[in-house]
């Protein structure tokens, strides 16, 4: 199996070099609006918004700015497929504009934005990406009643083109199977609640590292694995450093990214060998910890009733017994800004726990 992943560096309230109905996922993170770092991006994509922040107009400059990312959301309505989910990383935002202190609520502003393009909106995720540091939290200090609680999270969003996405004939069936995710992971990644640290942004450049807000690998690849299959594409609009199109890559699945910003040229893909390295790191961790779930369900006595057939690893449920692991074995590229990934099934020597008749979920 190949696939694709290609970088374009356009505005991306234009999508025009992705056809109609052709993306299957998009997991995206856009410029949080009224986040400092975010103004002047906002500023040079509509006139108003500048003299609206200078001004300590905070409400007009919030809505100026949604108005320039819901251009954004019409095109994923216009790109995406029936069935198609969209997921959209973003955090809240608290600023003092004209003297007075206020949250701008980006969460709700996008779901209201996502509802009149036509999408249906779905359950949310909180990502808990809390901070110990000892200055976070903001206001009176030990003194009612004039601080502030501390925002430590963000928002998943979770919208979805149309109806339930449809499987019909034996390709897409097998697909879906090879696609399917551990028993365990379902039970940690359908959570309401995410809980893991954002990353630091460690890039040479001080002028990238301010225009950067990547999201870490693991949310990337949760939602990749969640919401597509082997072979489907996926379409990163914010592309940034190119964190969702590596997490598709590491699951088979090709990417697109637009990116309008060509300084992150060189870091979209940071490299064919890490590229390889590091999908290859997540393949083997997960595989890892399905043998650590395994060892663990035989100490207190469980089980696993089934067999994978790709692999030969028990697992819980009937759903998991087509699910295929495939490393990468080469990335090679392709012309500028894309890249083809080649895979080979994923040698890994399991411990051969056996199989039960205990009690599973199917």
């Amino acid at each position: 199996m190949e696939t694709l992943h290609t970088v374009f560096f356009a505005d991306s309230r234009n999508l025009g070099m992705v056809g109609d109905g052709s993306v299957d996922l998009v997991v995206t993170s856009p410029p949080y609006p009224m986040i400092e770092m975010w103004d002047p991006a906002f500023s040079a994509m509509a006139g108003g918004i500048g003299e609206a922040l200078a001004g300590g107009a905070g409400d007009a400059a919030f809505e100026m700015m949604h108005a320039e990312l819901d251009k954004v959301w019409r095109e994923l309505a216009r790109v995406t497929k029936n069935g198609a989910f969209v997921c959209v990383n973003i955090g809240d935002a608290t600023r003092t504009l004209g003297g007075a202190f206020q949250l701008y609520s980006n969460h709700s502003r996008v779901i209201l934005a996502f509802k009149k393009a036509g999408f249906t909106t779905l359950p949310l995720v909180l990502w808990r990406k809390q901070t110990n540091a000892p200055n976070k939290f903001m206001g009176s200090g030990m003194l009612p009643a004039g601080a502030y609680v501390t925002l430590e999270h963000e928002y998943i969003l979770i919208f979805r083109k149309g109806g339930k996405r449809l499987f019909p004939g034996g390709e897409a069936k097998t697909r879906r199977m090879q696609s399917a995710f551990f028993w365990e992971e379902r039970n940690t990644w359908f959570s309401d609640v995410w809980d893991f640290k954002g990353i630091r942004q460690n890039l040479d450049r001080p002028d990238l590292r301010r225009r950067s807000a990547a999201f870490p690998f693991e949310l990337a690849w949760r939602l990749v694995n969640m919401y597509s299959l082997r072979e489907d594409l996926v379409l990163d609009p914010f592309a940034g450093t190119g964190t969702t199109l590596r997490a598709a890559a590491a699951a088979g699945r090709n990417s697109i990214g637009v990116e309008i910003d060509r300084n992150f040229g060189d870091l979209v893909f940071s490299g064919a060998e890490d590229l390889k390295q590091e999908a290859n790191r997540m393949l083997e961790a997960r595989l890892r910890s399905h043998a650590g779930f395994l060892a663990s369900r035989l100490a207190r006595g469980a089980g696993a009733k089934h067999s994978n057939a790709p692999h030969g690893f028990p697992v819980v449920t009937r759903q998991e017994t087509g699910l295929r692991v495939q490393a990468v074995e080469a990335v090679t590229k392709e012309g500028e800004g894309t890249l083809r990934v080649r895979y080979r099934d994923f040698e890994w020597p399991l411990a051969k726990t056996g199989t039960t008749d205990h009690a599973d979920e199917d």
